[in-house]
Protein backbone atom coordinates (compact mmCIF):
# COMPACT_ATOMS: atom_id res chain seq x y z
CA UNK A 1 0.00 0.00 0.00
CA UNK A 2 2.16 3.01 -1.27
CA UNK A 3 1.84 6.07 0.87
CA UNK A 4 2.93 9.26 0.45
CA UNK A 5 2.85 11.98 2.92
CA UNK A 6 4.62 15.29 1.85
CA UNK A 7 3.15 17.14 -1.56
CA UNK A 8 3.03 20.45 -2.74
CA UNK A 9 0.19 21.76 -5.38
CA UNK A 10 -0.12 25.67 -7.04
CA UNK A 11 -1.86 26.73 -4.08
CA UNK A 12 1.70 27.39 -2.96
CA UNK A 13 5.14 26.54 -4.48
CA UNK A 14 4.12 23.55 -6.63
CA UNK A 15 3.31 23.91 -10.36
CA UNK A 16 0.29 21.43 -10.66
CA UNK A 17 -2.90 22.26 -9.34
CA UNK A 18 -4.50 20.44 -6.27
CA UNK A 19 -6.60 18.45 -7.98
CA UNK A 20 -4.30 17.02 -10.19
CA UNK A 21 -1.52 15.77 -7.86
CA UNK A 22 -4.00 13.56 -6.25
CA UNK A 23 -5.32 12.13 -9.74
CA UNK A 24 -1.56 11.95 -10.43
CA UNK A 25 -0.78 10.25 -6.98
CA UNK A 26 -3.51 8.17 -8.12
CA UNK A 27 -1.79 7.34 -11.57
CA UNK A 28 1.81 7.03 -10.32
CA UNK A 29 0.23 3.92 -8.33
CA UNK A 30 -0.06 5.35 -4.40
CA UNK A 31 -3.21 4.23 -2.70
CA UNK A 32 -2.68 7.38 0.13
CA UNK A 33 -1.49 10.79 -0.13
CA UNK A 34 -0.88 13.91 1.80
CA UNK A 35 -1.51 17.19 0.26
CA UNK A 36 0.81 19.68 2.34
CA UNK A 37 1.11 23.07 0.82
CA UNK A 38 3.16 25.73 2.72
CA UNK A 39 1.08 27.35 5.47
CA UNK A 40 -2.26 27.38 4.14
CA UNK A 41 -5.56 24.88 3.36
CA UNK A 42 -6.51 26.43 0.35
CA UNK A 43 -6.67 23.61 -1.83
CA UNK A 44 -7.68 21.06 0.04
CA UNK A 45 -11.85 21.31 -1.15
CA UNK A 46 -10.27 20.50 -4.38
CA UNK A 47 -8.26 17.88 -3.42
CA UNK A 48 -10.97 16.30 -2.05
CA UNK A 49 -13.08 16.89 -4.87
CA UNK A 50 -10.62 14.49 -7.11
CA UNK A 51 -9.81 11.87 -3.83
CA UNK A 52 -13.43 10.97 -4.49
CA UNK A 53 -13.41 10.71 -7.99
CA UNK A 54 -10.19 8.51 -8.09
CA UNK A 55 -10.64 7.11 -5.33
CA UNK A 56 -7.59 7.44 -3.34
CA UNK A 57 -7.32 8.70 0.23
CA UNK A 58 -6.04 11.86 0.71
CA UNK A 59 -4.76 13.32 4.13
CA UNK A 60 -5.23 16.90 4.57
CA UNK A 61 -2.40 18.54 5.63
CA UNK A 62 -0.08 21.62 5.98
CA UNK A 63 3.18 22.36 5.67
CA UNK A 64 4.05 25.22 8.27
CA UNK A 65 7.10 27.33 8.28
CA UNK A 66 8.43 27.49 11.81
CA UNK A 67 11.97 28.35 13.05
CA UNK A 68 13.41 26.57 16.46
CA UNK A 69 17.30 27.56 17.57
CA UNK A 70 17.98 30.84 14.96
CA UNK A 71 17.04 28.25 12.30
CA UNK A 72 14.13 27.50 9.90
CA UNK A 73 11.97 23.93 10.42
CA UNK A 74 9.61 23.07 8.45
CA UNK A 75 6.48 21.10 10.84
CA UNK A 76 4.08 18.73 8.52
CA UNK A 77 0.82 19.16 10.07
CA UNK A 78 -1.65 16.62 9.51
CA UNK A 79 -5.64 16.73 10.23
CA UNK A 80 -6.28 19.99 12.20
CA UNK A 81 -9.27 22.09 12.66
CA UNK A 82 -8.74 24.34 9.91
CA UNK A 83 -11.09 26.77 11.40
CA UNK A 84 -9.54 26.98 14.62
CA UNK A 85 -8.45 30.52 15.27
CA UNK A 86 -5.20 30.19 16.86
CA UNK A 87 -3.90 28.23 13.99
CA UNK A 88 -6.36 30.36 11.30
CA UNK A 89 -3.98 33.70 12.86
CA UNK A 90 -0.40 32.06 13.15
CA UNK A 91 -1.06 30.77 9.65
CA UNK A 92 -1.80 34.11 8.40
CA UNK A 93 0.99 35.74 10.01
CA UNK A 94 3.35 33.24 8.17
CA UNK A 95 1.58 34.25 4.86
CA UNK A 96 1.61 38.31 5.71
CA UNK A 97 5.33 37.34 6.33
CA UNK A 98 6.08 36.07 2.79
CA UNK A 99 4.12 38.60 1.03
CA UNK A 100 5.66 41.53 2.96
CA UNK A 101 9.36 39.76 2.23
CA UNK A 102 8.02 39.73 -1.62
CA UNK A 103 8.71 43.09 -2.67
CA UNK A 104 11.84 43.34 -0.56
CA UNK A 105 13.76 40.66 -2.59
CA UNK A 106 12.39 42.21 -6.37
CA UNK A 107 13.93 45.12 -4.84
CA UNK A 108 17.48 43.79 -4.35
CA UNK A 109 17.05 41.93 -7.14
CA UNK A 110 16.82 45.02 -9.28
CA UNK A 111 19.79 46.84 -7.41
CA UNK A 112 22.03 43.91 -9.05
CA UNK A 113 21.22 45.19 -12.66
CA UNK A 114 18.08 42.33 -12.96
CA UNK A 115 15.34 43.52 -15.03
CA UNK A 116 12.67 42.04 -12.79
CA UNK A 117 9.47 43.52 -10.80
CA UNK A 118 6.56 42.38 -9.25
CA UNK A 119 4.26 41.71 -11.82
CA UNK A 120 6.78 39.38 -13.27
CA UNK A 121 6.57 37.44 -10.09
CA UNK A 122 2.75 37.56 -9.45
CA UNK A 123 2.17 36.06 -13.33
CA UNK A 124 4.27 33.17 -11.70
CA UNK A 125 2.15 32.71 -8.69
CA UNK A 126 -1.20 32.91 -10.05
CA UNK A 127 -4.03 32.02 -7.62
CA UNK A 128 -1.14 30.98 -4.94
CA UNK A 129 -2.41 31.31 -1.61
CA UNK A 130 1.67 30.96 -0.29
CA UNK A 131 3.85 33.24 -2.56
CA UNK A 132 7.31 32.63 -1.61
CA UNK A 133 11.18 32.29 -3.12
CA UNK A 134 10.30 29.55 -5.72
CA UNK A 135 7.87 31.67 -7.50
CA UNK A 136 10.54 34.40 -7.40
CA UNK A 137 13.07 31.79 -8.96
CA UNK A 138 10.32 30.90 -11.76
CA UNK A 139 10.03 34.59 -12.73
CA UNK A 140 14.28 34.51 -13.14
CA UNK A 141 13.82 31.49 -15.17
CA UNK A 142 11.32 33.25 -17.31
CA UNK A 143 13.71 36.33 -17.89
CA UNK A 144 16.76 34.34 -18.57
CA UNK A 145 18.16 35.02 -15.97
CA UNK A 146 18.59 31.34 -14.53
CA UNK A 147 18.07 28.19 -16.05
CA UNK A 148 16.51 26.54 -13.48
CA UNK A 149 15.01 27.38 -9.32
CA UNK A 150 18.31 25.67 -8.26
CA UNK A 151 20.71 27.81 -9.93
CA UNK A 152 18.27 31.17 -9.01
CA UNK A 153 18.74 29.80 -5.28
CA UNK A 154 22.52 28.81 -5.40
CA UNK A 155 23.37 32.43 -7.43
CA UNK A 156 20.29 34.91 -5.31
CA UNK A 157 17.74 33.20 -3.22
CA UNK A 158 19.07 31.14 -1.00
CA UNK A 159 20.78 32.50 3.03
CA UNK A 160 24.18 34.63 2.52
CA UNK A 161 22.74 35.19 -1.13
CA UNK A 162 22.92 38.89 -2.30
CA UNK A 163 18.81 38.69 -2.45
CA UNK A 164 18.04 36.92 0.50
CA UNK A 165 15.24 38.56 2.75
CA UNK A 166 14.48 36.32 6.07
CA UNK A 167 10.29 36.56 6.93
CA UNK A 168 8.21 35.80 10.25
CA UNK A 169 8.43 31.96 10.39
CA UNK A 170 5.89 31.00 13.67
CA UNK A 171 7.94 29.01 16.79
CA UNK A 172 7.95 25.86 16.60
CA UNK A 173 7.40 24.82 20.45
CA UNK A 174 4.00 27.48 20.25
CA UNK A 175 3.10 25.87 16.52
CA UNK A 176 3.46 22.32 18.18
CA UNK A 177 1.19 23.60 20.71
CA UNK A 178 -1.40 25.11 18.62
CA UNK A 179 -1.44 22.21 16.59
CA UNK A 180 -2.80 19.64 19.44
CA UNK A 181 -5.27 22.41 20.51
CA UNK A 182 -6.54 22.27 16.87
CA UNK A 183 -6.90 18.45 17.16
CA UNK A 184 -4.02 17.89 14.64
CA UNK A 185 -0.61 16.12 14.50
CA UNK A 186 2.85 17.27 13.98
CA UNK A 187 5.59 16.05 12.40
CA UNK A 188 9.41 17.47 11.10
CA UNK A 189 9.90 17.65 7.58
CA UNK A 190 13.25 16.03 6.65
CA UNK A 191 15.00 17.36 9.89
CA UNK A 192 18.03 16.66 8.85
CA UNK A 193 17.80 18.06 5.28
CA UNK A 194 19.27 21.92 5.23
CA UNK A 195 21.21 21.78 8.50
CA UNK A 196 22.25 18.12 8.88
CA UNK A 197 21.85 16.19 12.12
CA UNK A 198 23.46 19.54 14.61
CA UNK A 199 20.20 21.26 14.14
CA UNK A 200 17.50 18.43 15.43
CA UNK A 201 19.33 15.59 17.15
CA UNK A 202 18.03 12.96 19.57
CA UNK A 203 18.38 16.05 22.71
CA UNK A 204 16.51 18.39 20.36
CA UNK A 205 13.74 15.87 18.83
CA UNK A 206 12.90 14.33 22.47
CA UNK A 207 12.04 18.10 23.78
CA UNK A 208 10.25 18.65 21.33
CA UNK A 209 8.18 15.52 21.70
CA UNK A 210 7.60 16.92 24.96
CA UNK A 211 5.72 19.63 23.48
CA UNK A 212 3.75 17.69 21.40
CA UNK A 213 5.64 16.23 18.41
CA UNK A 214 4.58 12.88 17.04
CA UNK A 215 6.92 12.22 14.11
CA UNK A 216 9.79 12.81 11.47
CA UNK A 217 10.15 12.85 7.95
CA UNK A 218 12.98 10.05 7.87
CA UNK A 219 12.40 8.78 4.29
CA UNK A 220 13.36 12.14 2.01
CA UNK A 221 15.65 12.61 -1.01
CA UNK A 222 17.37 15.30 1.06
CA UNK A 223 18.35 12.28 3.31
CA UNK A 224 21.35 9.93 2.47
CA UNK A 225 21.07 6.38 3.84
CA UNK A 226 22.76 6.99 7.10
CA UNK A 227 20.83 9.77 8.09
CA UNK A 228 17.57 7.26 7.34
CA UNK A 229 18.52 4.66 9.27
CA UNK A 230 19.88 6.69 12.24
CA UNK A 231 16.22 8.57 12.00
CA UNK A 232 14.41 5.44 12.06
CA UNK A 233 16.35 4.44 15.21
CA UNK A 234 15.95 7.64 16.75
CA UNK A 235 12.14 7.29 15.38
CA UNK A 236 12.06 3.45 17.36
CA UNK A 237 13.57 4.52 20.38
CA UNK A 238 11.39 7.61 21.22
CA UNK A 239 8.55 6.25 20.08
CA UNK A 240 7.91 8.65 17.40
CA UNK A 241 5.91 8.13 13.92
CA UNK A 242 8.59 7.88 11.34
CA UNK A 243 7.10 8.84 7.89
CA UNK A 244 8.61 8.98 4.18
CA UNK A 245 7.72 10.98 1.21
CA UNK A 246 8.68 12.94 -1.88
CA UNK A 247 7.95 16.21 -1.11
CA UNK A 248 6.92 16.48 -4.73
CA UNK A 249 6.31 20.05 -6.12
CA UNK A 250 5.45 19.07 -9.85
CA UNK A 251 7.98 20.68 -11.93
CA UNK A 252 9.55 22.72 -9.64
CA UNK A 253 11.37 20.25 -7.72
CA UNK A 254 13.51 17.84 -9.66
CA UNK A 255 13.96 14.37 -8.20
CA UNK A 256 10.91 14.45 -6.03
CA UNK A 257 8.61 12.12 -8.17
CA UNK A 258 5.05 11.04 -6.58
CA UNK A 259 6.05 8.06 -4.32
CA UNK A 260 10.04 7.87 -4.09
CA UNK A 261 9.90 7.83 -0.66
CA UNK A 262 6.96 6.22 1.25
CA UNK A 263 5.33 5.78 4.31
CA UNK A 264 4.44 2.15 5.89
CA UNK A 265 1.35 1.80 6.38
CA UNK A 266 1.53 1.12 10.11
CA UNK A 267 2.96 3.63 10.82
CA UNK A 268 0.53 5.87 8.67
CA UNK A 269 -2.06 4.01 11.09
CA UNK A 270 0.00 5.18 14.32
CA UNK A 271 -0.17 8.85 12.93
CA UNK A 272 -4.14 8.76 12.23
CA UNK A 273 -4.73 6.91 15.72
CA UNK A 274 -2.24 10.05 17.48
CA UNK A 275 -4.52 12.35 15.27
CA UNK A 276 -7.57 11.45 16.48
CA UNK A 277 -6.64 10.88 20.52
CA UNK A 278 -5.49 15.01 19.74
CA UNK A 279 -9.20 15.47 18.32
CA UNK A 280 -10.67 14.08 21.37
CA UNK A 281 -8.24 15.84 24.04
CA UNK A 282 -8.96 19.08 21.88
CA UNK A 283 -12.58 18.23 21.77
CA UNK A 284 -12.58 19.59 17.60
CA UNK A 285 -14.08 18.85 14.61
CA UNK A 286 -11.44 17.30 12.27
CA UNK A 287 -11.39 16.08 9.38
CA UNK A 288 -10.37 12.76 8.32
CA UNK A 289 -8.67 10.53 5.51
CA UNK A 290 -10.83 11.44 2.43
CA UNK A 291 -12.12 8.51 0.12
CA UNK A 292 -10.10 5.37 1.18
CA UNK A 293 -12.76 3.11 3.04
CA UNK A 294 -9.79 1.68 5.20
CA UNK A 295 -9.49 4.89 6.67
CA UNK A 296 -12.86 6.45 7.26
Amino acid sequence: MPIDLHTHSDVSDGTTPPAQVVKDAQAAGLDVVALTDHDTTAGWDEAEAAALEVGIGLVRGIEVSCTHGGRGVHLLVYLPDPTFPPLVEALQLVLDGRDQRTPRIVERLQQLGIDLDLADVERESASAAAVGRPHIADALVRRGVVRDRDEAFDRYLSPGRPAYVTRYAAPLEDMLATVSSAGGVSVIAHPWGRYGSSALGEEALADLQRHGLAGIEADHQDHGPDDRAALHAIGRDMGLVVTGSSDYHGAGKVGHDLGCNTTDPGQLERLLALAAESARRAGRRTPGVVGWPRWT
